[in-house]
């Protein structure tokens, strides 16, 4: 137990006496300055409970509490002292009153003025005020003289206030004399030597004031050494500081002052002294009776520390009743044989003139039976694989051995996995599943013997099986972390998983503006800044073990802009900057790009002048003379651009000569007589000074003749009555006021081109397959062509299709074909099978093409036929299926018939086998599939042949029925025109819409009763249903013309039949089965359903387009011709009954 202490303040003093140690029921009493303290008796004091503090109020009169304190704490053992505490009560500091006479000296004579301040607590800060500026003649001593040396040629007297805090007044007068020069003195420190000891960590301030005239000047040296590197020299060279001094310090050193008269020296010998530190403090210990004890004690320190010693606060020396086994053996007191009464608290005192140490050791003899301080039945949990410590903490004298004994096991616990340390704890390393039980410690001395019990409980080990990994990301933007670990399941109400930035735990979640967010081992971070770069440790722990596993979060950002850009080595048009780089942001910066601006021509634009790796910290700047400069610097990394820098100062260069002059000349020719001369002008900034100008000169290359000259200031140039395409020489030459650049190239080039006055001939075509042919031809000879060879130029049309001999002689569409260069074939792609063509082939300059070679005709042979212009389902039973087809566009031959495929389509299987149909008659447009499955899907394929092979193929989908369906003939004519009926085939017709009267006959029965239409009722009957049908098909036109629709048309747009989804909306007042539906997916037949994208509708707008049928009820309309507008394509069906 050690009692401890502060220094108090000025307002309230806290004096502390608290146990160090474990003690039983201490008692609490003070001195004071020697004397019998009772804090208990003054009611002002404030005690603590359970310990010897008390506390000084801070009001009231502080003065009679001062003094020097030290506690004792006592018990039955012993007594344990505190180190002296000092309360000191600071006053105001108060100059004496007295009365300062004026002091007269001669002019250049040196005077002090000397300050004796009052008492109080150091340091005292002392001031002297002076209305002149001479501090270098006027020093202040830290010894709180004033010495004050003036020269002066002045006749006067004046007055200098001396201010101090109490505003006392000094005043002086000089009086003016003549000045004698005179070497040196020191007015402190006097005399030649001096000595200074200061204690180590404190700092060394050598002090020397000289008066002379010429002022003097001050040095420091030390003697055999040089000055320290943390020495300072301060107050114009006046004083030496030396800041936290040790024993290297010490030594010699010397202040001389010096003018041109001669030197003035003095030596100071500074001595570094140490407060007393430990070697070794007494420690406390426990022995039994009869042991012989050692109790040591030392310090160093700087003068060598007095070592004094106490027994339970008694000095050794008055002690009243001496022990006859103690005995002092240097800085160690031995007890023999000790006894019970040997028991104290011994108290090792360390002192030398700059300190003090104070420690007490509990010595403590006695024989004691074991006594455990762990509680009996502690339950231990540890994880497999590491290390686990079951304790047994017991206390006894002798000290007791101590053994671990597992419950089920009558010996010892053995094994290099097992240790049992010297405070009694059983270690257990890398634990395993069959370590889990009871455990007992068995303690014994010669006093008895004693055991408790312990638990192990073994869990699996916590550990992260998804680690976060490093992530390199651009600022302002979000980053994730993720880890996920596992863990035993007995630890779910205290296994956590956080995360930590740089070994600081991250508080996530706690607010509103939080960017850190963790959910599930999920670490987010939103609008990452540079701030969040660093190491991230996730972290998954229980209350027995964690895991941890880091990653590096690297923040990218463009670099930040250069800073302490200067501009040096100016030379006429050159200048080197100097910049230093910013932070890169985690992505080294690559490259560095200095801009200019200038004020003449673009002032505020910044260009790109050069750019420099990014290692570089400088560049040489090549500039352009009479330019009026400033740089910036802008950084370049992976990231991109950073911000530019703060710009330079301007720098104008001087006017020189250009530099350079004008390229990218191109010689040109629109006219056969002129030659046209154009070039790149000079930038403004490449003029290096005014009045720039060009001089154009030029020269035939294939005579010999001399340069002909114009000085222009534009940048182009035409020269007229040349020759036709002649070659020429040519330079540009620029000049300003202050000189002509460097000599040009020169160029070389031809005048004005001419057309071509001649055609090629020989010109031959040979054919490569149905659509491509090789054209070739006899080169135009070089002085036919009047300019650069373009290339050759082959035209040609198409005469008439092979297959069609009346368009025999018509010219087709004409096709262009150039190839460049010096060539002499061709081949001519894309052309149309079996097709007759002509062609004719001409050259081509710069001026244009030359006249036409004679017209050569070839023919191209059979190819594969195009795709068929149009495929459709035309009717659909129930295991039939009709189609109908257009020939192809371009039949590329002659066709030899048509190849039909088709195949089961199976939602779930795929597609069935192929079958395949060969239509053998060209002429033939439609074909009925028969012993189709009913109610399945097809798929349809058909392909155009000729000799050579069968062409691209066109698919067509529909779905057979459950049953046979009836179809109608429809006999129509529309209302607004004159023109003749038309009839086609359609499903049975459904409510709903009509445009025009029309009459009905079930299909096959105007053969099969023709006998019934001459009977009487028949005649009745129908001309009944017609007058009905007319009456309704009225009110149907009637009311479409309003714009309305039936009901029976709302409910079928809200629910639309399948099979009707192909017709239009403006159909025919449609008829619909609604019984018989095809498949879902199913293609639509061209009796009730179109492709998508065409009309159902039979009667396409009524007059607006021809529709047409055959005789047996096939269409003609579709498949005539391609046509803008939509026609109808139904077919009549085979005459057939009704199911």
């Amino acid at each position: 137990m050690v009692p401890k202490g502060v220094f108090s303040t000025p307002l309230q003093g806290h004096l502390h006496c608290v146990p160090l140690s474990f003690s039983l029921f201490p008692r609490f009493r003070w001195t004071k300055s020697g004397q019998e303290f009772d804090p208990l008796m003054d009611p002002r004091l404030e005690k603590e409970d359970h310990s010897g503090t008390f506390v000084i109020p801070k009001n009231g009169n502080l003065s009679e509490f001062q003094g020097t304190y030290r506690c004792y704490a006592s018990n039955n053992l012993g007594t344990a002292i505190s180190e002296d505490m000092d309360f000191i009560v600071p006053n105001v500091p108060k100059f004496p009153k007295e009365k300062m006479d004026p002091i007269i000296v001669e002019e250049g004579e040196a005077f002090i003025l000397e300050c004796n301040p009052p008492k109080g607590i150091p340091p005292l800060q002392i001031y002297w005020m002076t209305i002149s500026n001479l501090k270098n003649r006027i020093p202040i001593s830290f010894h709180t003289c004033l010495y004050v040396y003036l020269n002066t040629n002045q006749s006067i007297d004046y007055k200098i206030p001396l201010h101090l805090t109490n505003n006392d007044n000094t005043s002086l007068s000089l009086k003016a004399n003549a000045i004698l020069e005179r070497k040196p003195s020191l007015l402190t420190p006097p005399d030649v030597r001096s000595e200074k000891q200061l204690v180590k960590g404190e700092d060394l301030e050598l002090e020397c004031i000289a008066e002379g005239f010429p002022t003097p000047i001050i040095k420091w040296e030390k003697l055999g050494h040089k000055l320290p590197d943390k020495a300072r020299v301060e107050h114009h060279g006046k004083l030496l500081v030396v800041p936290s001094v040790d024993e290297g310090d010490n030594g010699k050193y010397m202040c001389k002052a010096s003018n041109s008269h001669g030197v003035a020296q003095h030596f100071f010998t500074v001595t570094v002294e140490e407060p007393p530190e430990w070697v070794q403090e007494p420690r406390s210990q426990l022995h039994t009776i009869g042991s012989d004890i050692h109790i040591k004690c030392s310090a160093t320190g700087s003068p060598p520390p007095v070592i004094t010693w106490r027994v339970n606060g008694v000095p050794l020396e008055e002690l009243t009743a001496p022990t006859t086994n103690r005995e002092r053996l240097g800085d160690v007191i031995v007890l023999r044989r000790a006894t019970a009464g040997n028991s104290a608290v011994y108290q090792c005192h360390a002192s030398n003139r700059h300190g003090a140490l104070l420690a007490n050791a509990n010595i403590m003899i006695m024989n004691l039976k074991p006594r455990f301080l762990t509680p009996e039945g502690r339950e231990y949990s540890a994880v497999e694989g590491k290390a686990a410590i079951l304790h047994c903490n017991v206390f006894g004298s002798p000290p007791p051995s101590i053994t671990w004994s597992r419950d089920d096991s009558s010996g010892a616990v053995e094994g290099p996995r097992f240790t049992v340390h010297r405070n009694g704890s059983l270690e257990i390393r890398v634990v395993e599943r069959g370590d889990m039980g009871e455990y007992r410690c068995l303690t014994n001395n010669t006093e008895g013997t004693a055991a408790i019990a312990a638990t192990l409980a073994v869990r699996d080990p916590t550990r992260i099986i998804v680690s976060p990994e490093d992530v390199q990301i651009l600022a302002g933007s979000a980053a994730q972390l993720s880890c996920s670990a596992e863990y035993d399941k007995s630890f779910n109400n205290d296994f956590e998983l956080l995360w930590e930035k740089d070994d600081m735990e991250i508080a996530s979640n706690q607010t509103e503006d939080s960017r850190y967010f963790v959910e599930d081992g999920l670490l987010q971070i939103s609008n990452v800044s540079y701030e969040d770069q660093g190491r991230y440790t996730c972290v998954a722990r229980t209350s027995i073990d964690q895991d941890r596993a880091e990653a590096m979060l690297v923040v990218l950002d463009v670099p930040d802009a250069p800073t302490n850009l200067v501009l040096s080595e100016h030379k006429n048009r050159g200048v080197k900057l100097k910049w230093s780089p910013g932070e890169d942001h985690g992505s080294s910066t690559t490259e560095f790009i200095i801009e200019y601006e200038e004020g003449q021509w673009e002032p505020g634009k910044w260009k790109e002048l050069v750019r420099v790796p990014g290692n570089h910290g400088s560049a040489l700047l090549k500039l352009h003379g009479n330019v009026d400069y400033r740089f910036r610097v802008a950084p370049l990394n992976a990231v991109g651009k950073g911000r530019p820098s703060e710009h330079t100062e301007r720098y104008k260069t001087p006017p020189a000569a250009p530099e350079k002059n004008p390229e990218n000349i191109k010689i040109e020719g629109h006219l056969p007589y002129e030659m046209d001369i154009n070039w790149e002008p000079l930038l403004p900034i490449e003029h290096n000074g005014p009045g720039l100008e060009y001089k154009v000169s030029y020269r035939r290359q294939d005579l010999d003749e001399d340069w002909k000259e114009h000085t222009v200031k534009r940048h182009s140039f035409i020269v007229s009555a040349t020759p036709t395409f002649v070659p020429y020489e040519i330079k540009i030459h620029a000049r300003n006021q202050q000189g002509w650049a460097p000599e040009p190239r020169i160029v070389s080039g031809f005048s004005g081109e001419d057309f071509p006055s001649a055609a090629p001939d020989n010109v031959t075509v040979e054919v490569m397959n149905s659509s491509v042919v090789k054209v070739s031809w006899g080169r135009v000879h070089k002085d036919k062509l009047h300019g650069h060879l373009g290339g050759y130029r082959v035209n040609w049309w198409r005469l008439r299709s092979r297959t069609d001999a009346k368009k025999k002689g018509q010219h087709g569409e004409r096709h262009t074909h150039a190839f460049p260069g010096d060539r002499g074939h061709g081949l001519l792609p894309g052309l149309t099978p079996f097709s007759e063509y002509s062609l004719m082939v001409m050259s081509f300059n710069g001026r244009g093409n030359g006249p036409g070679s004679h017209v050569v005709t070839f023919r191209t042979p059979e190819g594969v036929p195009e795709k068929n212009s149009a495929f459709r389902v035309m009717e659909v039973q129930k295991h039939t299926i009709s189609l109908a087809w257009s020939p192809p566009r371009e039949p590329n031959g002659i066709l030899t018939g048509y190849q039909l495929q088709y195949q089961l389509i199976n939602d779930t299987e795929g597609l069935g086998p192929l079958q395949t149909v060969n239509i053998s008659d060209p002429a033939a447009t439609k074909l009925t599939l028969k012993d189709l499955e009913a109610l399945s899907r097809y798929r349809f394929y058909l392909r155009s042949c000729t000799t050579v092979g069968c062409g691209h193929t066109v698919t067509e989908d529909s779905t057979t029925t459950a049953k046979e369906r009836e179809y109608f003939f429809i006999i129509y004519r529309p209302l607004s025109t004159g023109l003749p009926q038309r009839f086609g085939a359609v499903t049975p017709l459904s409510k709903g819409k009509s445009k025009s009267p029309l009459s009905l006959f079930p299909a096959g029965l105007g053969n099969a009763h023709q006998g019934i239409s001459t009977q009487g009722w028949f005649i009745g009957l129908m001309s009944t249903i017609a007058l009905l049908t007319l009456i309704l098909l009225i009110a149907c036109f009637v009311n479409r013309n309003k714009g309305g629709k039936y009901s029976v048309k709302e409910k079928e747009d809200l629910h639309p039949d399948v099979e009707s989804q192909g017709m239009n909306d403006d159909t025919f007042c449609e008829y619909s089965d609604n019984d018989e539906k095809p498949l879902k997916g199913s293609q639509r037949s061209l009796s009730g359903q179109m492709a998508g994208g065409e009309s159902g509708d039979s009667l396409v707008d009524y007059g607006d387009q021809e529709v047409q049928f055959n005789e047996d009820g096939s269409f003609i309309g579709e498949y005539a011709g391609h046509k803008d507008k939509r026609v109808s394509t139904e077919i009549k069906g085979p005459a057939q009954a009704p199911a």
